[in-house]
């Protein structure tokens, strides 16, 4: 393990790999959550720390993005400046990235001297050397704010047919997907003041792509192969190509940015694609002065970037122009890796909406670091999207952490611990013919074949698949030490016993130094209890190879006496996974409100307390109904009080006076069946209603359908133009009479639902299948014991 507090930069060294690493600049206005992190920052920090093992001379140079709309429109958000913004959001990075156990060389800011300087001098390149045009285009003007609104100060109805979103953004729609310009928005407004902007002229800078075309497809045919770009990155890249590649413009109408160094756009700044990737060469000017010894050597260097899928064509087509433009001879991106994303639970993240797991929530939480580095990389998307999933985090914790790779270690260094006579007192035996010994060179050739595949997979950035090979070599020392059963071994053979003892602390070592790039913490941890200083940590020997894995018995001396063995994980419950869910359930707005909402309830009670039986019942009821306007609702039409239950459709046949309607005799765990009566003879077929799971809402009042008394109601949903009707379906090993919840809600359901108050009717409207076809109460899925409630196909279609 490296000293990243050196005080003295790294240059790079003739003769030495070379290696400088980036990472998507993470944007400033908001705390990064769980998928950020894995998408960029985290897995970066994981193959930076195996090439500082590995003996590679390399830098991990990261920083906030910190220029453009966003992060004006945070600033109005907060009714604080942009600087403001930009100073608290870069702190809250810093402290989660450094929770996160992130070994940046440097993590800057893109709102430094050096960017300006950097940017600028680049720009001037570009225009010297006649690859900028100037042209006039239409943008949006607010006359009540007096001034040009940029892509993200707009807000409208999309364009695109099928969604006619109402909150599009002037640069992308949220809903769909697509990219946007401000003025194909219907119905505009700006984001400010809410009024209707107008089409104005405005002269901006182009960079002409087009002009550059046989210079970038030069680089991207032989880069893309010799640096075994991943599959995503190239697909998109190739699209973009195909596509034909435009003009893109590289100056805008703000305030906040880098100012573009002409007297006729003095009052223009660049726009944040063509600066922000800038920010990776100005944030290592900050770490060192002989910056260009990093980015002007590409004979000696080799530029790694990490990023999640929506960044890559800024850094495989904008940013290489960019360089290419100068005529300068830049260090361009050999490798890119590059996420698909990390979703969460039944939806999406999003930093918008506050949806899923943020930085700050996991270091609040009582799961250590290791777990949740751990976790992500485990779940890195690589190839397509994964979920995040409370319920898996627990399994992998449990099963893989504490069952396997802790199990194993403590085991061996407990057992070495244990006095003389049933021990070795903390001290490593000799075991002078360990080749020899059968079970030992099985498991040494075995483990020699999976530090070659660990090693193979992390040169070509195969993140998870190194990390899965390394915990395999875990499951090995685990069956080895049940195979040779050491604990007879110590009274029956004591030769053998420290054979097999002696092997398996050097599985430990090997361990501790193949998982360092995944779980610093635990590295430290274990480097402890061997008695070990973790810079000691290494993977390769002398001559740059791993050959000690061969004969693990020889990587430890005999007579090291070890720490104090002490466990490595710890039981991840099944009621803190509840806890957390509950509590991270919703967006963040909803969090707050609930959290609000407890508050004022808990004061409803200490005031109900004060109030005495005899002679304080009126004052009492003034003082709930103070508390109830600050938020506490004991009466609030809460979701909880919908008695949506798992039922099995037994028989289900046709109405005999009503064409339209269904009988059903659904079984709802109850002993006798409810008879069900339901309108969707015109949508699903009388076959696939025969023997069925379904959700049930049970505490409507009961009513006569036709002359058949229906005594519940079977949950559908509908598209949006009600053409297609298909039921909500609970997983299929639920069990039958199971209520279904909404994680972070809780409460016991109305007997019968009063039909006066409406009830159903206020909550129905929220009740919708997502884009992911989860059925869901606002963002909150329909959950059941064995996961959440689905439709087939109808997303975005209303329940009820």
């Amino acid at each position: 393990m490296e000293d990243l507090n050196r005080t003295v930069p790294k240059l790079p060294i003739p003769g030495k790999r070379n290696i400088l690493i980036t990472s998507a600049l993470p944007y400033v206005n908001n705390v990064p959550h769980l998928g950020n992190i894995i998408g960029c920052v985290l897995s970066a920090d994981v193959f930076a720390r195996y090439c500082r093992l590995r003996g590679y001379n390399a830098i991990y140079i990261c920083g906030t993005d910190e220029y453009g709309t966003a992060t004006e429109t945070k600033a109005m958000e907060e009714n604080s400046t942009p600087k403001q913004i930009c100073d608290k959001y870069h702190a809250i990075h810093k402290e989660v990235y450094d929770w996160f156990n992130i070994s940046f060389d440097e993590f800057g800011r893109t709102s430094s001297p050096q960017q300006t300087e950097v940017c600028q001098t680049i720009f001037k390149k570009l225009l010297e050397n006649n690859w900028l045009s100037e042209n006039t285009m239409q943008q949006l003007y607010c006359d009540t704010c007096e001034r040009f609104l940029a892509d993200r100060l707009v807000e409208g109805n999309c364009p695109t047919e099928g969604c006619n979103y109402d909150s599009a953004r002037g640069d992308q729609c949220e809903n769909c997907g697509k990219l946007l310009n401000p003025t194909e928005l219907i119905n505009p407004r700006c984001k400010q003041c809410k009024n209707a902007p107008r089409i104005r002229d405005t002269n901006h800078l182009f960079l002409e792509l087009p002009l550059l075309k046989d210079k970038l497809v030069n680089y991207i045919e032989t880069t893309s192969v010799a640096g075994g770009w991943s599959q995503n990155a190239i697909q998109t890249t190739n699209a973009w190509l195909k596509e034909g590649l435009k003009s893109r413009c590289i100056t805008r109408d703000l305030k906040w940015g880098v100012p573009v160094p002409l007297e006729e756009f003095k009052d223009k700044v660049f726009y944040v694609w063509f600066d922000a990737p800038i920010g990776y060469v100005s944030i290592t000017s900050c770490y060192t002065p002989d910056w260009e010894k990093w980015w002007k050597n590409p004979e000696n260097v080799e530029l790694y970037q990490f990023m999640g899928k929506d960044n890559v064509p800024f850094h495989t087509v904008m940013f290489p122009s960019t360089l290419l433009g100068t005529g300068e001879n830049w260090t361009l991106m050999k490798t890119i890796s590059v996420t698909e994303y990390l979703n969460y639970e039944a939806g999406k993240f999003s930093k918008s909406k506050g949806v899923g797991v943020f930085g700050n929530d996991a270091k609040d939480t009582n799961i250590p670091v290791e777990v949740w580095r751990y976790y992500l990389l485990t779940n890195r998307p690589e190839v397509s999207d994964t979920l995040f999933t409370w319920s898996d985090l627990q399994a992998k914790s449990n099963n893989e952490l504490l069952n396997n790779l802790g199990n194993f270690i403590n085991r061996v260094l407990s057992f070495l611990a244990k006095p003389p006579g049933s021990g070795y007192g903390s001290v490593i035996p000799d075991a002078p013919d360990a080749g020899s010994h059968p079970l030992t060179n099985k498991l040494a050739e075995e483990v020699g074949k999976y530090v070659e595949q660990y090693l193979e997979a992390m040169e070509k950035v195969k993140l998870k698949q190194g990390l899965k090979t390394a915990m395999s070599i875990s499951s090995e020392g685990n069956a080895y030490l049940q195979e040779s059963q050491f604990w007879r071994l110590y009274k029956e053979d004591l030769p053998s016993c420290s054979i097999v003892v002696k092997t398996s602390l050097g599985l430990v070592y090997l361990l501790a130094c193949l998982l360092e790039p995944f779980m610093p913490s635990f590295s430290v941890e274990v480097f402890k209890q061997l008695n070990l200083p973790p810079e000691q940590a290494s993977l390769c020997d002398e001559k740059g190879d791993m050959d000690k894995a061969k004969r693990p018995w020889e990587i430890l001396p005999a007579g090291h006496k070890i720490g104090t063995p002490e466990p490595l994980f710890k039981e991840l419950k099944i009621e803190e996974v509840e806890e957390y869910r509950k509590k991270f359930a919703g967006s963040q707005a909803d969090r707050l409100e609930r959290e609000e909402a407890g508050k004022a309830a808990k004061l409803a009670e200490e005031l109900k307390k004060k109030a005495t039986v005899s002679g304080k019942k009126q004052h009492a009821k003034k003082l709930a109904g103070e508390a109830k306007s600050r938020g506490t609702v004991e009466q609030e039409i809460s979701i909880t009080r919908l008695d949506i239950r798992v039922g099995l459709i037994k028989k289900a046949q046709k109405h005999p006076d009503a064409e339209s309607l269904y009988v059903e005799e659904i079984d709802l765990g109850e002993g006798d069946c409810r008879t069900v009566v339901s309108g969707l003879v015109k949508y699903i077929p009388l076959e696939e209603m025969q023997n069925r799971k379904v959700c049930v809402l049970c505490n409507l009042k009961p009513a006569n359908m036709r002359g058949i008394k229906s005594e519940a109601m079977v949950l559908a949903a509908s598209s949006s133009d009600h053409t297609k009707v298909e039921l909500v379906d609970p997983p299929q090993s639920t069990v039958v009479g199971e209520r279904v919840t909404f994680p972070g809600f809780e409460g016991e359901p109305d007997d019968v639902l009063n039909p006066k108050k409406k009830v159903w009717e206020t909550l129905q409207v929220d009740l919708q299948s997502n884009s992911d076809l989860v059925a869901c109460y606002k963002d909150i899925p329909l959950t059941t014991s064995a996961g959440v409630c689905k439709v087939a196909s109808i997303s975005n279609g209303s329940i009820r």
